[in-house]
């Protein structure tokens, strides 16, 4: 039998009751006294996470860049959680239901770009005093932001290389890199409501980047044209352009981080930098969503 984790161990249910009787209990102050460590510990690993920023200098601002790179981290997987959950449900041709993650993930893009406000203060010569001790230590290496892109259609295969030597993690990226991504889930979720989509966008290789085709774009169309409180596909729609659009931000964000703090220096992954990012900005997230908007 295996044994009950410390969380488990921890985190006891608690009904309406149990916890009305507590507070009578302590006279309506909080409980103080655990027989472990505290449920919220267990439940948050607070205390974990708080052992989990190692600077590599003597340098205080380093622990700023450090952490807020961590918080991002955090954030691209809930953003990856949820976009999942879209998934499924779009699959189920619940485009209602859809709607919940969609919209729970463009606030989290709000959270992800307010992150970038917490670095404002750094200038070149403040990076410059720990830069040299990330070696080729980049973001452009995150995974799980690469996981993001490709879930929202951005794909480059060759982008999963780095991680060769990090099976579980190469393998992961290699299932979202030939998986659908969102807005194949969105297209197919179109063909199955009687537009229509031509069979080889439903059939097409994921691994590749989905080309704007006009009979997406003309289906976006007609769905923006009735606008009945009823069409979900409209709502559907907007959520969509909320996300896409919080992305953008995150990612111009990223660009004016880096022209702040380097300028058009070479990036410590090898690339160059700025050019790098100004190019991948031009990649467009559910593009027809965009170009439709000139014909309605």
């Amino acid at each position: 039998m295996t044994a009950p984790s410390t969380t488990t161990a921890a985190v006891r249910p608690a009904t309406a009751a149990e916890r009305a009787e507590r507070a009578e209990a302590n006279g309506g102050e909080p409980t103080l006294e655990f027989a472990q460590r505290t449920p919220y510990d267990a439940y948050v690993h607070a205390s974990t996470l708080h052992t989990l920023q190692q600077t590599l200098s003597k340098d205080p601002g380093e622990m700023s860049f450090l952490m807020i790179s961590q918080v991002m981290e955090l954030y691209f997987g809930l953003v990856r959680f949820e976009l999942r959950e879209t998934q499924r449900l779009l699959a189920e041709d619940d485009a209602y239901g859809a709607l919940a993650p969609l919209r729970r993930t463009a606030l989290h893009l709000d959270g992800l770009n307010a992150a970038w406000n917490a670095l404002h203060w750094m200038t070149p010569a403040d990076f410059n005093r720990f830069r040299n001790l990330l070696g080729e230590g980049s973001g452009f290496q995150s995974a799980m932001y690469r996981h993001l892109e490709f879930l929202l259609g951005l794909k480059t295969a060759s982008l999963i290389r780095p991680f060769q030597r990090q099976d579980e993690v190469y393998h992961d990226l290699l299932a979202t890199l030939h998986g659908t991504s969102v807005w194949d889930d969105v297209i197919a979720l179109l063909a199955r409501q009687g537009f229509d989509i031509p069979a080889d966008l439903l059939t097409r290789d994921f691994a590749t980047e989905h080309e704007a085709h006009p009979a997406v774009e003309a289906a976006w169309v007609r769905i923006y044209a009735d606008q009945s409180p009823d069409n979900h596909l409209r709502l559907l729609g907007e959520a969509l352009t909320d996300v896409a659009e919080r992305f953008d931000d995150w990612r111009y964000k990223h660009l004016k981080a880096v022209a702040r703090t380097m300028g058009a220096k070479v990036g410590s992954g090898g690339s160059n930098g700025y050019a790098w990012l100004q190019r991948s900005m031009s990649r467009t997230v559910f593009p027809e969503l965009w170009s439709a908007r000139t014909a309605m």
